[in-house]
């Protein structure tokens, strides 16, 4: 059986103060779960715990992304995380540091079978 994607998510979250990578992309996942509510699984007859859930995260410094926290944010479902270099990272105006924003895609698929054979 072949994935078959079903729906994107998109979501954007912030560091404002800390400059905390990993909080930045924790809050763009939650952005893109929590502004949606789908039933996806449950009107193909599956279970939530089957979706597969692709993530790709857009953060200025992905190597200072503890990627370990990521997937606790999702309920259910199996999260693969992608962390690619993007975002934006805005200097404050004192010139004290930066707010971080970053960037969130969730493509959701089932492992459906194809009626093409």
């Amino acid at each position: 059986m072949a994935n078959t994607p079903l729906i994107h998510q998109f979501g954007t979250g912030t560091s404002i103060r800390s400059r905390d990578y990993t909080e930045a992309c924790v809050r763009a996942i939650r952005d893109a779960l929590w502004h949606n509510s789908l039933n996806v699984a449950e009107a193909f007859d599956f279970p939530r715990e089957a979706m597969e859930i692709d993530v790709q995260l857009g953060v200025p410094c992905p190597e200072e992304v503890d990627s370990r926290v990521l997937p606790e944010v999702f309920p259910y479902g199996k999260p693969r995380i992608t962390l690619t270099r993007g975002g934006l990272e805005v200097p404050k105006p004192d010139g004290s540091g930066a707010s971080v924003i970053a960037n969130a895609v969730l493509t959701v698929s089932l492992a459906m079978e194809s009626d093409n054979g």
